[in-house]
């Protein structure tokens, strides 16, 4: 499709089933993401966030849920944490890389990038990067920017530098793409066919915007709604061979009937042959070396034209 400055941020033409290839015996791919993000705005984590009931029962109990879990079915999931919570929890970052999963970036203070000063993203990327590799022993592989409860929108928040940025510093993957529902380039300059591989995320699976108003003290939730999408999304993915991505928190999914529905989903998903549940590193470098951008980015010449009085 023609490249359109200021709008698109791939090429917009998605793989067909039939060209996806997946490890032999493999029918589908499962991304498991842990928000490990306490922020409630996009200004990021503050004392307040972290001194919730919730979140500490998600750090001790709900994370023991989540790992027990998880290991029962085989599963190995991808971490998203900002570089503060590496930092404050150094213990809590080795048991999980301990027990075969992923530690990947989710910003210094799980902030909002678009609320920084210009030039401040780099820093809070460079700050980061020295954190989480310094805490976990290697660089992080993969970027994610999730929403916060308080968010406007529930799409994740990047800026138009943010893949530039993570390209230019290493990274291998960013994790919460809405463009496609299977891994896809992110083209962060089209003139050179600059991109980095993202992984599909979408808000109707993500936990935040189902279980989170008992944070506010209403006592609504909607875990019935999360549990069927969950349910139809993978097996919808699962028939076409493509790639499913839940997120969750174990402050949110990790206690009560809420961890239930986490735990029969999953059950469920893994009762069928073929889930290939791995971490957002392992999937995207299979992804890379099977669909490499040289073949799999086809970008055309930008059909864009500004006029005085457009909407642009």
């Amino acid at each position: 499709m023609p490249w359109k400055d200021n709008y698109t941020t791939s090429d917009e033409i998605g793989i067909r089933d039939s060209a996806i290839a997946w490890p032999e015996g493999v029918q589908m791919a499962l991304g498991l993401t842990v928000n490990l993000n306490p922020a409630g705005t996009g200004k990021g984590i503050t004392a307040k966030d972290l001194a919730y009931p919730t979140w500490h029962y998600g750090l001790n109990e709900g994370l023991d849920r989540f790992l027990a879990l998880f290991k029962e079915l085989n599963i190995r999931a991808s971490f998203a944490t900002p570089a503060v919570i590496a930092e404050s929890y150094p213990d809590l970052m080795e048991r999980i890389l301990g027990e075969g999963h992923e530690i990947a970036a989710q910003g210094l203070y799980g902030e909002d990038p678009a609320l920084l000063a210009p030039g401040q993203e780099a820093r809070h990327m460079d700050r980061a990067a020295e954190v989480l590799t310094r805490v976990t022993g290697s660089l992080p592989k993969g970027w994610f920017a999730l929403s916060r409860p308080d968010d406007r929108a529930a799409t994740g928040c990047a800026t138009d530098e943010t893949i530039a940025l993570l390209k230019a510093r290493g990274y291998r993957y960013f994790g919460n793409g809405l463009a496609d529902d299977a891994p896809y380039y992110w083209v962060s300059d089209e003139a050179t066919n600059e991109a980095l591989l993202t992984l599909p995320y979408y808000y109707h699976f993500d936990d935040t915007f189902f279980l989170m108003f008992p944070r506010e003290g209403t006592g609504l939730e909607r875990p019935q709604a999360l549990l069927n999408n969950w349910r139809a999304e993978f097996r919808a993915q699962y028939r076409r061979g493509r790639y499913f991505n839940l997120c969750v928190s174990p402050a949110r999914s990790g206690w009560g009937h809420r961890f239930e529905n986490l735990a029969t989903a999953l059950r469920e998903a893994m009762a069928h042959p073929g889930v290939w549940a791995a971490t957002g590193a392992e999937i995207a470098a299979h992804w890379q070396a099977r669909h490499p951008p040289e073949t799999a980015l086809t970008l055309a010449p930008s059909i864009w034209q500004d006029y005085p009085d457009s909407l642009s």
